[in-house]
């Protein structure tokens, strides 16, 4: 057995069975293997900000990691910037990258590139594989690794000849560390805080956002009065009918603050405190009051289910309900002219129960997460490192992940320019996403940004910079021209239409509204 194989077996062995990729010349040998190891399959994205956007996709719903199979150090940098988002929603991702051949390095062949210092930023485990008969144990460990709380990023560099040679063996996958639990001092202090009656949230994040999570936090609100809330960069809630409400904390500063301004005690778990994304002349960065006190409940890699549960416990709310989002009548259908509240509120009417919601429409889609509280049940994935062009990708992974569930995927025209190829992966993998394009023909968000630093309004040269509607994006054609049927609605009766269609769809739709 070559390294390859071995590498691509103890994978499978170790439950890492979806592989995102884009390869070239120096993977070819794991491109065999592939082909012999059945069990992993494949995803191939026209561009490797797809496959690592689509892994963190993945991961997130499934939880579990996908692999990622790039082509040396160029591939890598090309998906960079969706690692970054990945590694900011702390999901597990095992990150695989071709090297040349250890004997070609010294030649400085044309795409030989410093592959780990170009991994490290976003990688908390990192090798180089140095023989095949070590490729096996290499890929364990980072199985393990990326799946050590509250997950990671392992990227595993694997050089040509490694992969080719003949020697490997499938390894074991040791078990992966059970988080540990905050301290019962810990525990007691935050109990003793929520029972004192002053004002307190619990700023939630990881998996105490949906599930067992969830419910006891939800529990913990309802007999202390806290306020749940998640940070703005969201990796995953559930929401909808049937679940506690969480506020998600806005990402305009003023509007942070206002709805933080009455915290006096902040309780996280696993979050970090909110602060700005940017810096603004003359305004502070921290988003809560000066009266408020921050308090670690579990802190990043530690269980945070099981530390609300212990709180649960201390509190004595095991037989406490929480209080649940109450059915809701759903709102008339809207209809007439296009406007954001009317998209909002179709949204809303139409969402279907259990569906996946991948939001990037930063500004056209601002009011749909308060338009959608009364839904059935569902998930809402957001975009954790600010680094745009990750809804598509998103979605393609969260689909993959989930092929019984709807994909809602929420996005704008010029995000959607950074990884528009992950709409070709949706065609070929037939994925149930509807994906709606906001399409203002503006970078609407640094319009919002430029009139926050305090330099008056743009002039043209820097209004130019904002304007992409010059030639106007066509998201028809475009789609159309990547496999997934596509129109373009002017009224809110032809979009609702559109999108109760999506739903119904065998495979990828996409809907343009012009804005």
């Amino acid at each position: 057995m070559n390294g390859a194989e071995s590498l691509i077996r103890t994978l499978v062995a170790g439950g890492v069975d979806t592989c995102f990729t884009n390869p070239g010349t120096s993977e070819m040998h794991m491109v065999a293997a592939l082909d012999r190891v059945t069990e992993m399959s494949c995803v191939l994205g026209l561009f490797e900000g797809v496959v690592t956007g689509a892994a963190d996709g993945y991961a997130r719903m499934a939880e579990k990691p996908a692999c990622t199979l790039l082509h040396l150090g160029p591939g890598l940098a090309n998906g960079v910037a969706n690692l970054h988002n990945a590694s900011r929603a702390q999901v597990p991702i095992v990150n695989i990258v071709g090297q040349h051949a250890r004997y070609h390095l010294p030649y400085d062949a044309p795409l030989t590139s410093d592959i780990e210092a170009i991994a490290r930023p976003y990688s908390k485990w990192l090798r180089t594989s140095s023989a095949a008969p070590a490729i096996g144990r290499d890929a364990a460990e980072a199985i393990v690794a990326a799946r050590t709380a509250p997950g990671q990023i392992a990227t595993l560099i694997v050089p040509a000849d490694v992969a080719w040679t003949d020697g490997a063996t499938v390894a074991d996958v040791p078990a992966v560390p059970k988080p540990p639990l905050p301290s019962a001092e810990t525990v007691n202090r935050t109990a003793s805080i929520l029972r004192s009656g002053i004002p307190a949230a619990l700023l939630l994040t990881g998996n105490a956002l949906y599930g067992e999570g969830l419910i006891a936090a939800g529990r913990i609100a309802t007999a202390t009065g806290a306020r749940l809330l998640a940070p703005y960069p969201i990796a995953r809630v559930e929401r909808g009918v049937g679940t506690p409400n969480v506020q998600r904390v806005p990402y305009m500063p003023e509007q942070a603050i206002e709805l933080l301004k009455d915290i006096r005690r902040m309780i996280l778990v696993g979050a970090a405190a909110p602060v700005s994304y940017f810096a603004y002349p003359g305004k502070s960065s921290v988003l809560t009051s000066p009266e408020c006190e921050i308090h670690a409940l579990a802190t990043p890699g530690e269980d945070y289910v099981g530390a609300l549960q212990a709180l649960v416990a201390e509190l004595s709310l095991q037989n406490r309900k929480p209080v649940l989002t109450e059915k809701a009548e759903r709102p008339p259908r809207p209809s007439g002219d296009i406007t954001l509240g009317g998209l909002a509120t179709a949204i809303g009417v139409l969402l279907p129960e259990n569906a996946i919601v991948v939001d990037e429409a930063m500004t056209s889609g601002r009011g749909i997460m308060a338009a959608t509280i009364g839904a059935p049940p569902h998930d809402w994935l957001g975009n954790t490192g600010g680094s745009i062009g990750i809804a598509l990708p998103l979605a393609v992974g969260a689909a993959v992940a989930c092929p019984s569930r709807r994909v809602l995927c929420l996005t704008a025209d010029g995000s959607s320019m950074y990884t528009l190829q992950g709409l070709w992966s949706m065609a070929r993998e037939g994925l149930n996403v509807t994906t709606v394009v906001f399409a203002n023909r503006t970078y609407a968000v640094l319009q919002r940004e430029y009139a926050g630093i305090g330099v008056g309004a743009p002039g043209p040269r820097a209004a130019s910079l904002f304007d992409i509607g010059k030639p106007i994006l066509d998201w028809v054609h475009l789609a159309k021209g990547m496999g997934v049927p596509a129109s373009r609605v002017t009224t809110l009766d032809a979009f609702a239409k559109a999108v109760r269609e999506g739903f119904e769809a065998d495979g990828p739709t996409l809907i343009e509204v012009p804005l």
